[in-house]
């Protein structure tokens, strides 16, 4: 009578997993890992997949694992085989081809050794392959979520940890070189070096702080948060202005407004948000020309444009200028720190906002960033 492939898989299970070992220690990562490692999960991953293919189906489900979808938490702790293999390959160091190699491996290994077994196959025994596939094909879904899940985290834990770490030594560095400054005592080349120190210090705690917010809003899944407040977008836009010509003191900034600017926002978060757009203006523009930011207030929002002259930035820089790092030689905050995150926390502050921002560059009427930000929206 022909063994079915569950039958094979439960008789067979230490054959199959000693094949599998062998490849496996292939593998960079499993240098360094033991036989108990090694087989970690892959003895009850097969079980389960015998369990799953002695037990009848519906049509239902079995189009749900043709697609890869799994049954089991997509998020919390691993609660399936697949899902604990992926997650430990994840702390291992493995990469996700070298992750999915040991599935492929496992699902190959079977095949093999079952077809060795059972060299003429019976109808039932295409059933048994179509399953034994979707099989793994879920737990390679499984496995990748999961290990997608952990890397965030890891990614995650560390730049906080970063991020918080380093706000201590800097926060002491701008002390002491504010302080030194403000005695006033300080003759050159002294009071020169201290204000480098200062400024090197401000920029890095904004490449700090762009690092967290990076963080948030691409590895922890949420919008970045704000805290709304009712307030006048006037003073803030001015006070930008003024802050960002004082740092450029060869650089002329110019701000005009218009009709209502008030409404309920966040007003730390959207002045970094304008600071960003300011500065690039001021980094990427034409240095014999002023850069113009005008505050507008219609019945709905307060639109804020940023305008500069200068080289017309190409369409396909446009289409990925609020992208992380995917901005090439525009949008990085410039002085302010060199991460190729600016653009893309501005992009998230207005968002959070429940606004958007567009951009434009022509030949006729320069570069143009403008932030449309709605008024209502009281609830954060």
């Amino acid at each position: 009578m022909p063994t079915r492939l569950h039958e094979f898989i439960r008789e067979h299970i230490e054959d199959i997993l000693a094949e599998w070992e062998t490849f496996a220690r292939t593998l960079p990562m499993a240098e360094s890992m033991d036989i108990v490692a090694l087989r970690d999960h892959a003895r009850e991953m097969l079980i389960v997949i015998a369990d799953d293919l002695e037990t009848p189906q519906t049509a239902r489900e079995q189009s749900t694992k043709a697609e890869g979808q799994s049954d089991a938490n997509e998020s919390g702790p691993p609660a399936t085989a697949a899902q604990s293999h992926g997650a430990d390959r994840a702390v291992s160091g493995f990469t996700i081809p070298q992750m999915l190699s040991e599935l492929r491996a496992l699902r190959a290994t079977v095949i093999r050794l079952w077809g060795r077994e059972e060299p003429l196959l019976a109808a039932s025994d295409f059933e048994d392959m179509t399953r034994f596939n979707e099989a793994i094909d879920q737990a390679v879904a499984e496995s990748v979520t999961q290990y997608s899940e952990k890397i965030s985290q890891v990614k995650d834990r560390f730049l906080a940890i970063l991020g918080h770490d380093l706000r201590n030594p800097l926060g002491a560095i701008m002390t002491g070189a504010s302080f030194m400054l403000e005695v006033g005592d300080l003759a050159e080349p002294h009071r020169g070096i201290a204000v480098r120190i200062a400024s090197s210090a401000r920029r890095m705690n904004q490449m700090v702080s762009d690092l967290l917010d990076f963080t948030r809003t691409t590895l922890g899944a949420d919008n970045i948060p704000i805290v709304r407040e009712e307030m006048d977008l006037s003073p803030l836009v001015r006070d930008v202005a003024s802050e960002v010509a004082a740092r450029y003191p060869t650089r002329v900034v110019t701000m005009e407004s218009d009709g209502a600017l008030r409404g309920w926002w966040d007003g730390a978060r959207l002045t970094q948000a304008v600071t960003n757009l300011v500065a690039n203006a001021v980094q990427h523009g034409s240095e014999t020309s002023p850069v113009t930011v005008v505050a507008r207030g219609s019945k709905d929002e307060v639109a804020i444009a940023v305008r500069n002259d200068g080289a017309v930035v190409p369409p396909e820089v446009l289409a990925h200028v609020f992208e992380p790092g995917g901005q090439g030689e525009y949008g990085t905050v410039g002085d302010d720190g060199h991460l190729g995150l600016g653009l893309f926390i501005v992009e998230r502050i207005v968002a959070a906002h429940g606004g958007s921002i567009d951009v434009r560059s022509t030949k006729d009427d320069g570069t143009i960033f403008t932030v449309h930000l709605p008024r209502a929206g009281q609830e954060s």
